[in-house]
């Protein structure tokens, strides 16, 4: 879990995160806040920790990593120092979204969902984030920007990996 390096009963970031679902009077309507402050104190949300705010919402366990594993906002897993989220969705898809994502698969060695061995890239894909009428979109450390187009995209993941070195 995430807590690893300290014990869950004393480890600081688990007391704020208590103090968080405190203030939302363990209210399920929360949730979507709850998974954001979480992800804020421990970096990603992996699965233990997704089962322990299940649990103090009184919420089923697949009810909450739905709605984690829906938003892309929500990283289960560690991820790099930068990220790049490719959308998919019809508008960006038939604008050529699916080359950008194949370019930098192919260029980066890695598949949607992974991250970079030097760690400084993760790679991932989104469904649609509201912007179709500047498609293709993609989206750099939760900026967004249209009208991308495979070349321009990759340079900026090799700035950030020329940054990494």
């Amino acid at each position: 879990m995430a807590t690893s390096e300290t014990t869950p009963s004393v480890d600081p970031r688990r007391r704020r995160l208590e103090l968080a679902i405190k203030r939302q009077a363990a209210q399920a309507d929360a949730l979507i806040e709850i998974l954001h402050e979480a992800q804020s104190l421990y970096g990603y949300l992996d699965r233990e920790l997704l089962q322990w705010v299940a649990e103090q919402l009184a919420l089923p366990r697949s009810k909450v990593y739905g709605v984690a594993s829906f938003y892309h906002l929500f990283q289960l897993n560690p991820s790099g120092r930068h990220r790049c989220h490719v959308c998919l969705g019809t508008a960006c898809y038939v604008k050529g979204s699916q080359a950008i994502l194949d370019c930098l698969i192919a260029e980066l060695g890695i598949r949607e969902g992974e991250t970079t061995n030097d760690g400084s890239v993760s790679l991932g894909t989104v469904r649609c984030v509201g912007a179709c009428g500047i498609a293709p979109v993609v989206v750099y450390d939760g900026d967004i920007q249209g009208r991308q187009e495979s070349e321009a995209v990759w340079q900026q993941v090799q700035a950030w990996q020329q940054e990494a070195h």
